[in-house]
């Protein structure tokens, strides 16, 4: 019989060794539903995993799928370290495009070294703001911010919907529900001359290690992560809780409005519907599976975004539907989760109690009188 032993002490090789389990379990998992699909497994992962980086221009393109995830995973960080369930990437992120796009419209045609600086302020800001929605009722209402967040998402989600389709909808684009194209001066230079990749991959590394520098280096840091191993402790030793909390949030929603502002001054160069593929909720795996350390969110953040990549090809080259994206991704979750459990648990084989045989009554010998 297997059981589940805690144990004494927390398994560093498991913590480690976690993601790469689960991604191993996803790809076989992968070849299996390859073959329930009556798809070549060993061509579909390779379509999934190797075509889309297998040139110059599928690396750029990978850099620009994985800036975004890694601002948005950075800034869940701080929450998550203090332990903030923070659900609400998406929502920063949205709100953060739909800031810089008001800016950036504004300005117009304005030149300057000026335009592009201020059209990103005004997505942090923006992302910054709808983070403080759900601050402000985690501190002063106790609200639990999972189901906050989670629901500032949607209506982050609707609010873009109303622009686009009304104050930022673009008067000569023939009745499309997107914004008008941005200025020059508005728009993130190039990183490698010929691709899409642009300096948003630059603000997204720096992100990760400025994060990583704020929980090594820093006393706040320090403050959060005695929050969220013991609130008790946290507040027996004077930490200012609320402060703390809002300093969380406010730096998770400025780097995911920082992230929507550079998609919509990047490769999209306006506000449109589809401006994320879910980027806010895939960073929450990117979080996990990074270990919440600098390098791990580096290269967790390439991992999936190559998902986003994957899905693109298998519908043009197998004709399988986009949500193979999702499939995937839900799947390295679950495994993710599972494996980590192997942190804390070990297995242990129970064995059958045996019946104890009882020991035959011995008769007494009686003395004849």
């Amino acid at each position: 019989m297997l059981l589940l032993e805690r144990r004494q002490v927390d398994s560093r090789l498991m913590q480690y060794a976690s993601p790469i389990l689960a991604l191993v379990l996803t790809l076989i998992t992968g070849f299996l539903i390859f073959l329930g699909l009556d798809r070549d497994p060993v061509e579909g992962l390779r379509h999934f995993f190797i075509t889309p980086i297998s040139d110059a221009i599928g690396w750029a393109e990978l850099g620009l799928k994985a800036a975004p995830l890694l601002l948005c995973a950075a800034g869940l960080t701080v929450c998550y370290r203090a332990k903030l369930w923070n659900i609400g990437a998406e929502g920063h992120f949205l709100m953060g495009a739909v800031g810089a796009t008001i800016v950036a419209l504004q300005i117009g045609e304005s030149s300057g070294f000026w335009v592009l600086p201020l059209v990103l302020l005004a997505g942090i800001v923006f992302g910054a703001l709808w983070s403080a929605i759900a601050a402000f009722l985690k501190t002063h209402f106790h609200c639990n911010e999972i189901l906050t967040t989670i629901m500032l998402n949607y209506i982050a989600l609707n609010l873009l919907l109303f622009c686009v389709h009304g104050p930022l909808k673009d008067p000569y684009g023939f009745s499309f529900p997107q914004s008008a194209m941005f200025g020059d001066s508005a728009l993130l230079p190039m990183l490698i001359p010929g691709t899409r990749l642009h300096i948003g991959l630059l603000f997204a590394v720096l992100a990760a290690v400025a994060v990583g520098v704020l929980f090594a280096r820093t006393f706040i840091g320090f403050q959060l992560k005695v929050l969220g191993e013991d609130e008790q402790a946290a507040q027996f030793a004077g930490f200012p809780r609320k402060r703390l909390i809002w300093f969380a949030f406010l730096v998770a929603g400025g780097l995911a409005g920082l992230a929507g502002a550079s998609e919509v001054t990047g490769p999209i160069g306006q506000l449109v519907p589809q401006v994320s593929p879910g980027y806010g909720y895939t960073a929450i795996i990117v979080v996990f599976m990074g270990r919440m350390k600098a390098v791990g969110l580096i290269l967790a953040s390439a991992l999936l975004a190559l998902t986003f990549l994957g899905g693109e090809m298998m519908q043009i080259a197998m004709n399988l539907p986009k949500a193979m994206t999702g499939l995937f991704q839900g799947l390295l979750l679950f495994y993710l989760l599972a494996c980590d459990a192997f942190i804390h648990y070990r297995v242990r084989l129970k064995h059958k109690p045996v019946a104890e045989s009882r020991p035959a009554s011995t008769p007494v010998a009686t003395q004849e009188s």
